[in-house]
């Protein structure tokens, strides 16, 4: 059903292998944004001629400018009146039920702006990871990151084994054996 996990551990063996996933996680995110937009666009035009003169479609229209710019939804509020949820959901178990037009229009935007939100984080990812690539950290380095829900919030860099660092830190003994004689 999920294609990725929400947490994960993920190690780098490069700047640029890190860099690269980051790209393609913009693009597949955008590319989804876009899939949720035609989505949410059809419906608004389905929905054209039954609600039209209802206030919930009247705002929704408005909103729709903005989810189409990247903007939240928060921000088209601010300016067009006040924030509230555009469909009364029914609690059941901690999952939130509705059977309503309203709500999946609701719900379109939520996944809109939540992924928009992750596109933002991920291209501030994208730019630190450019000027870390600016620093030259070496050949020698695996970026351990810690990747929540598709953007990596931290790095670890550690040092590949059997590098010149690794070196520095390895036990060297030597042992000696008494050869008995025999008898």
């Amino acid at each position: 059903m999920f294609d990725y996990l929400t947490t994960e551990i993920r190690s780098f063996y490069s700047l640029q292998d890190l860099r690269v996933s980051v790209e393609e996680k913009i693009i597949q995110f955008k590319a989804l944004v876009e899939e949720y937009s035609q989505w949410l666009g059809s419906l608004l035009r389905d929905l054209e001629s039954t609600h039209s003169d209802e206030a919930w479609f009247k705002s929704v229209s408005a909103l729709q400018r903005y989810a189409k710019k990247g903007r939240s939804r928060k921000e088209g509020e601010k300016k067009g009146g006040k924030e509230k949820a555009l469909a009364e959901w029914v609690e059941v178990k901690g999952v939130l039920l509705n059977s309503s037009d309203q709500g999946e229009v609701e719900i379109l935007f939520d996944a809109i702006e939540e992924i928009n939100r992750k596109i933002e984080r991920l291209t501030k990812v994208k730019e630190a990871v450019e000027d870390l690539e600016r620093l030259a950290l070496g050949k020698e380095i695996i970026y351990v990151a810690y990747v929540h829900d598709g953007v990596p919030e931290k790095i670890v860099l550690r040092h590949k084994k059997g590098g010149a660092e690794s070196e520095k830190f390895s036990y060297v003994a030597d042992f000696s054996m008494i050869k008995e004689p025999q008898t």
